[in-house]
């Protein structure tokens, strides 16, 4: 069994509070970047990998998707998204990411939120997404950044009167597990650099479309002062790339 915190009842209480739990799509900040990497989903047949409370999976159908497949591991995850959803086109499954065995071509359009530092083998899954995406689809994907995930701490320098002094980045080279506490709890994620994301993509067949480390826009700034910490230092990694 892959890591599956989500399914411990007090770890998934607390996830359920936090505002993308409680808000959704709009009360995630990355939303509005990600939602601009994804392509026309009229008509497309639409993975989800990690989909959660399946948000994206019925964003994809309001956007007239032909129909969508979301995945995760959580029992308690699908649980929640099948309490949230009335659309005979949206079908959860559960199964690791990891473990996705889908056919040839079977979808135009792949969408993963926050949910691929958690995957160990990540060129491995590249291979089986591009399998079973159609020629000329996308694969659109959000992570932790990896100057975020460089240190398992995943925190700032603090002064002696406990300012944010600076954001540590340290072993950056040095790739795979980080053993980081993530809501009250040891949660295990994998750090990769930069270069290492993109390789396992273009090693796959992937060609890149889009990449964004998320600078807060204006608007992001006014309205929540807390995205000032993301002007000095990225959160998220966001990547678009297509199948030729």
């Amino acid at each position: 069994m892959k890591q599956n915190k989500y399914d411990e009842s007090e770890f998934f209480h607390k996830y359920s509070q936090m505002p993308r739990s409680v808000g959704g799509l709009n009360a995630a900040g990355e939303w509005t970047a990600f939602r601009g990497m994804l392509p026309d989903l009229r008509g497309k047949r639409v993975l989800d990998l990690g989909c959660g409370y399946g948000w994206h999976c019925r964003y994809a159908r309001e956007q007239q998707a032909e129909a969508v497949v979301g995945i995760d591991l959580s029992e308690k995850m699908l649980e929640r998204a099948r309490e949230m959803t009335d659309d005979p086109k949206i079908e959860y499954r559960r199964m690791a990411i990891e473990d996705i065995e889908f056919g040839q071509a079977e979808f135009e359009v792949v969408i993963s939120s926050l949910a691929l530092h958690y995957v160990k083998d990540f060129a491995h899954l590249c291979s089986r997404v591009y399998r079973c995406l159609a020629p000329g689809g996308t694969f659109v994907l959000s992570v932790e950044h990896p100057i975020f995930t460089a240190l398992a701490a995943q925190d700032w320098h603090y002064g002696p009167a406990g300012e944010k002094l600076h954001w540590p980045v340290d072993q950056y080279h040095k790739e795979g597990a980080r053993l980081t506490r993530f809501l009250g709890d040891d949660v295990v994620k994998y750090h990769r650099t930069l270069a290492a994301w993109l390789t396992a993509l273009l090693e796959a067949g992937f060609a890149i479309r889009q990449v964004s480390e998320l600078p807060p826009a204006p608007e992001m700034l006014e309205c929540n002062p807390a995205w000032e910490e993301e002007v000095r230092r990225p959160m998220f990694l966001l990547l678009s790339v297509g199948k030729s």
